[in-house]
């Protein structure tokens, strides 16, 4: 059976709100954090719609050293850190006395490396560069930089996976913690939110162009959808053995129940309703549950026409007949990509815990696939025990995870 795995503590720092009370107060009201950056028009994009995400004020928090090697999404991910640390119990001394892992989803550091490469471009001498740049744009940045910041012994290494990054990282560290081979590990998922990060997806032509309507832009499983909206910031959980947490007198917020993964072995860019549904059954798998076990689904749906429609299709065949109700907090925050299987455990923590089902906002007309779903069209009170969260990626990455209350 192997050994329990709870969730101790988590953090965010997103486009609806920068700590779990304002990310709850958000949720319960199903209020969006999508909007227009003016940058983006200047540079050329089809669509400026993005999550507008707050840049944090580190000075007084870290030294000037610790800040020098921090990206942006580095930056979201320390804060969020902070709090999920904080919300653990865990202080300095412990983590100095302890031995904690770390291992958050993260797959791109566009905004430093083009910054490193204009200053080389413009200085014609790469001594002028200073050391920060190197731990900025190395796609570990984000491992690294916790790991050094908060003194981390454990296991240490990063999850590159498309928009399935954060969910991979809570699933290997809840393995790992299942096998004994760890007692602590802080994971999660970030992502920057700079236009750099994003132009290749714009070439794509793959946002919505609902720019007169930024927070009705993203409309996972509507009919009238017509592409995702970018958007980022971090999420971190401190994952822990179950009896571990016990005997430091921890406050459990869940557990970790179930991981499932698969791979589509399709065409880069093309979603599947069977390795969808794959990873959701082999989540079920491991959790020991039936689909009619399941109270809620946090659905991958980014709102994109053929992403949506394959998710529904295997959502459909799993959960036809049974009362799970499904949203995506996608309508809200927009597409968080590497960061979104972290942050949307954390958003389905919240609910958890409260015992309500955040809204799809923007659902208004189903097309064939969506309109055999219990979609949450909006806010919903009801008592929930067991929670499922899909993400999936490029590349045909699948991921899902089980959590229930204790």
């Amino acid at each position: 059976m192997g050994k329990r795995v709870v969730i101790t503590g988590i953090g965010i720092w997103s486009c609806i709100g920068t700590n779990t009370e304002a990310v709850l107060a958000s949720l319960r009201a199903g209020r969006s954090g999508i909007g227009i950056d003016e940058a983006r028009k200047e540079m050329g994009f089809q669509s400026p719609l993005t999550g507008i995400v707050e840049r944090p004020q580190l000075k007084g928090l870290l030294d000037r050293r610790m800040r020098v090697g921090l990206p942006e999404e580095g930056e979201y991910a320390y804060m969020a850190s902070r709090e999920a640390f904080a919300m653990a119990g865990i202080a300095e001394e412990y983590l100095t006395a302890s031995e904690c892992g770390c291992i958050f989803g993260n797959d791109s550091t566009a905004g430093a490396t083009i910054a490193a490469a204009k200053l080389m471009d413009e200085k014609k001498d790469t001594t002028l560069l200073g050391s920060g740049w190197i731990f900025q744009a190395m796609n570990s940045t984000v491992t690294m930089n916790l790991s050094t910041i908060f003194r981390l012994r454990g296991v240490n290494f990063t999850v590159s996976a498309a928009c399935a990054s954060g969910s991979h990282a809570i699933g290997l560290g809840y393995m790992m913690i299942k096998q004994g081979l760890q007692d602590l590990i802080l994971c999660g998922g970030a992502q920057e939110v700079n236009p750099y990060s994003m132009g290749t997806f714009d070439a794509l032509s793959a946002f919505s162009m609902r720019v007169d309507e930024p927070t009705q832009a993203s409309r996972p499983f509507d009919k009238d959808r017509d592409g995702l909206i970018p958007s980022g910031g971090a999420a971190a959980l401190v994952l822990e053995e179950y009896e571990h947490a016990v005997a430091r007198g921890a406050n459990i917020l869940c557990e970790v129940t179930g991981y499932g993964f698969s791979g589509n072995g399709g065409g880069i860019s093309q979603p599947s309703d069977v390795g969808s549904e794959i990873a959701m059954q082999r989540a079920l798998r491991d959790a020991a549950i039936e689909p009619a076990a399941v109270d809620y689904i946090n659905a991958h749906a980014t709102s994109t026409p053929q992403g949506d429609m394959f998710e529904a299709m295997a959502l459909a065949r799993l959960f036809k007949g049974e009362h799970a109700w499904i949203s995506s907090t996608k309508s809200m925050t927009g597409h968080e990509c590497w960061m979104a299987g972290a942050s949307e455990i954390v958003y389905s923590i919240l609910m958890l815990q409260n015992n309500f089902v955040a809204p799809n906002i923007n659902f208004e007309n189903p097309d064939e696939y969506s309109a055999k779903l219990h979609i949450a069209a909006k806010h919903v009170d009801t008592e929930l025990r067991t929670i499922l969260s899909n993400s999936f990626g490029f590349g045909g990455t699948n991921s899902a995870l089980i959590i229930k209350k204790i």
